[in-house]
């Protein structure tokens, strides 16, 4: 018997992780798939739109179907909110996303996303007007990881470097077919309009994650503030697409690679992943799903040099570690920081039923560890 408890408990420690490692991967395979199908010729405006009218065509019938929405809690600030994170989470940070990976690859894109939370230090450092500590193990942590996550950054947007894998004449053949099946990346001149991009985009998903904090504060119902601001953003989107894709050729689906892709973007992102997500959230905490993200960067890399013919040189291959480390270095901060103001408080509280109310609190905006959002357009981001 306790063998078996034993083994039940290895296994419960095993498969959220290898759960988690399927999802980075398929989230890397579709993101393969967006580059082939955008590559084809499909606009990313045409897809962004397309993703979002059917991710949020998936959430909102499931949205009003287990909750009882109140008309009390439509205020005008809480409205506005949801407006803002639609604009700033969803239609600026997914078309500047989307416009970047066309001219970069898997790589770059997973390898931006690992310099959200270093953007979020960053933009949260500013906002709290000169109150960071910056004696304090957390706060060094976060700005070395930060430096770190940048220098990784540039190294896989502007060094190439000296040759460190070479394809073999079998993978060479695959990827010099006239129309191969899936493509992977753009050529390298381009790569660095796309990092700017990327960056971009990262920046908003850093200003999203405050503005959902502030909002969460306010309304603590997720999956309200999930659910309309998706609305608002996919209006939005359709609004952009419909103004920046005049031609309606460009709208019609007439791969099934394409159709394919919309589907399973949508029905992944807002379905798929948010429940693998949540039950490892329930199961293991939300810093163990947050451990897993620089895995797409070594997924993609391996994707790359295994199907794709790619040459790895030490920039890209390189850069990508280093991001990596510095996303591990800024998690281990804010894990720090957590305990630093649970001390804090602990302390707080104590003095307060010593010495009566003379403590002084202060503001302080605090970034979540980065978080997903339900579609998969935002996540390879």
């Amino acid at each position: 018997m306790g063998m078996e408890s034993v083994a039940n408990s290895i296994v419960w420690d095993v498969i959220p992780g290898l759960a988690m490692v399927l999802m980075e991967g398929i989230t890397v395979g579709l993101t393969i798939m967006t580059k082939t199908v955008m590559a084809r010729g499909m606009s990313p405006f045409v897809f962004i739109a397309y993703t979002n009218i059917l991710s949020t065509l998936i959430l909102l019938p499931s949205f009003f179907f287990f909750h009882r929405p109140q008309k009390s809690f439509l205020t005008f600030s809480l409205l506005s909110k949801f407006f803002f994170l639609g604009l700033i989470g969803v239609t600026l940070a997914q078309n500047f996303a989307f416009m970047g990976l066309s001219y970069s690859s898997p790589i770059v894109v997973a390898t931006m996303a690992n310099q959200l939370p270093g953007f979020s230090f960053l933009l949260s450092m500013g906002l709290r007007c000169g109150q960071v500590g910056f004696r304090k193990s957390s706060t060094q942590a976060k700005s070395i990881g930060t430096v770190v996550s940048i220098v990784g950054a540039v190294f896989v947007a502007t060094y190439k470097g000296p040759t460190l894998w070479k394809p073999s004449t079998y993978q060479l053949f695959l990827s010099s077919s006239p129309r191969p099946l899936f493509l992977f990346g753009s050529t390298p001149e381009s790569w660095v309009l796309g990092c700017i991009l990327l960056a971009i985009a990262t920046l908003y998903a850093s200003v999203w994650n405050i503005i959902q904090v502030k909002t969460v504060k306010e309304f603590p119902e997720p999956t309200t503030i999930v659910t309309f601001y998706s609305l608002f953003g996919t209006i939005q989107c359709v609004i952009i697409s419909v103004i920046a894709e005049r031609d309606p050729s460009a709208w019609l689906i007439t791969d099934k690679m394409e159709l394919s892709n919309i589907l399973l973007s949508a029905f992944f992102g807002s379905i798929v992943r948010s429940t693998v997500q949540g039950w490892c959230m329930r199961t293991k905490g939300p810093l163990f799903i947050a451990m897993f993200k620089p895995f797409t960067v070594f997924i993609a890399v391996s994707f790359g040099f295994m199907f794709f013919g790619h040459t790895f040189h030490f920039g890209s291959v390189i850069g990508s570690f280093i991001a990596a480390m510095g996303y591990y270095c800024s998690m281990w901060g804010q894990v720090k920081e957590g305990e630093e103001n649970q001390i804090g408080q602990h302390q707080s509280g104590s003095s307060s039923k010593s010495y009566g109310d003379n403590d002084q609190s202060s503001v302080t905006i605090k970034t979540p560890l980065l978080q997903d959002q339900h579609r998969v357009g935002h996540e390879e981001v």
